[in-house]
């Protein structure tokens, strides 16, 4: 299953140094199952190679306004080209291109196919810091969103120049995203408040010690990339992981470590969301007293350590849950899963519960795939084994048929 299957993704290609990444975007949007063609100016035949591009995206790359073949003449037809693009990104996006477009100039195929099209256009602006600055420049982007256009932010780094500040090119994976973003937006998510929870907690003993478990956050990364793609407003409140995704729009970002820090941040956004979706792996007990100093071993003082209850974080949003809420939560079971989470289903007023087991090998905590049941009122639907990407895409189209929010 792919999220971008049948779509059509037209990328321009302006010569710029930045050009040597678009292989890489490229693959990402063929990885993804999209249809990827590919003009480039003919400058850019300077800093890439058409063969690579045409190998990647598998199809021939336009260059040429008129097409010189054996001898025969033939004009290319732009019109067409400009058509078939269900959206259109010019990378690297270079002062000389921005300022001829703008002005309706339209001297190369490039323009002729922009000018020409009627799509959803993305720019991302590839030129050294004082370009990028200057007046001429920021006055043709503004233009461009004026006109309904979508130029993406230029991030700060090392640029070709040897200087240091705004003008990079967004980077591939950005790139991916926002064309992502605009083919899936989804009519039910658009707009949706969502909180979201991932990853594990952890509960200190001593300064050097804690209680914790296996949790990756994998999977709240990937519900996380599937939201903000389908236009949610995500309220993430996440546990400590090496999986992140950082400086994603509409997502608000809430890292805790605790179960009581996630507990409150949960509970101060609820009654202004629309949906919970618990995917954290929250610690059941926390240490009562945490200590001050590292616990040696030589005087056995972790045996001594009482434990308290954290708070169920699920049932309290089920407890001040509001007509039009909606809540899901997880359960990770090692038996009698489906009798589990029905319970749990009830006695925390959830509209939906996704059981995964924890000694099923290959799947669940800490892996690349799972295999869930989800557990409702309306039944039980199973999700056969798929990647978490896949099943976070998944649980938000079964959240859409099933809830009544």
């Amino acid at each position: 299953m792919s999220t971008l299957r049948g779509k059509r993704v037209l990328l321009g290609v302006a010569g710029g140094i930045a050009a040597y990444k678009i292989p890489f975007l490229v693959r990402q949007l063929r990885k993804a199952e999209a249809e990827v063609r590919v003009i480039l100016s003919q400058s850019a035949k300077d800093f890439i190679t058409p063969l690579v591009l045409a190998t990647l995206s598998e199809k021939p790359v336009e260059m040429d306004l008129v097409i010189k073949n054996s001898g025969k003449l033939s004009w290319n037809n732009h019109v067409s080209i400009a058509e078939w693009a269900d959206v259109i990104l010019i990378a690297p996006a270079t002062s000389n291109t921005i300022g001829k477009y703008v002005n309706g100039i339209c001297d190369n195929l490039l323009l002729a196919t922009l000018l020409s099209s009627k799509t959803k256009v993305f720019w991302a602006p590839a030129m050294d810091l004082d370009m990028f600055k200057n007046q001429a420049n920021q006055s043709n982007l503004n233009l461009l969103k004026k006109w309904g256009h979508t130029v993406l932010p230029s991030p700060f780094g090392d640029l070709a120049s040897g200087l240091v500040g705004h003008g990079r090119m967004a980077e591939p994976d950005k790139m991916c995203f926002a064309i992502r973003s605009y083919l899936l937006k989804d009519e039910f998510w658009y707009g949706k408040k969502v909180i979201l929870t991932s990853g594990p907690t952890r509960e200190s003993i001593d300064p050097v010690r804690f209680l914790s478990n296996g949790s990756s956050g994998k999977t709240g990364v990937a519900l996380l990339t599937a939201l903000a793609e389908r236009g949610a407003i995500v309220t993430w409140v996440h546990g400590p992981s090496h999986y992140h995704l950082s400086d994603m729009e509409n997502v608000l970002y809430k890292p805790i470590l605790t179960a009581l820090e996630m507990r409150d941040a949960v509970m101060k956004a609820w009654s202004d969301s629309d949906i919970f979706i618990g995917a954290a792996a929250v610690s059941d007990y926390r240490p009562k007293y945490s200590s001050k100093q590292k616990i040696k071993k030589s005087n056995a003082g972790l045996d001594s350590i009482k434990y308290e209850l954290n708070p169920d974080i699920l049932s309290e949003v089920g407890d001040k849950k509001m007509k039009g809420q909606y809540s899901l939560g997880f359960a990770l079971e090692t038996d009698n899963g489906e009798e589990e989470a029905l319970r749990k289903l009830n006695s925390k007023k959830a509209d939906a519960i996704v059981l995964n087991y924890a000694n099923k090998k290959g799947v669940g905590i800490n892996s690349e795939m799972n295999a869930v049941t989800l557990v409702s009122k309306d039944g039980n639907e199973t999700l056969s084994l798929q990647s978490k990407e896949v099943m976070a895409v998944n649980l938000l189209n079964w959240i859409k048929k099933h809830s009544k929010i």
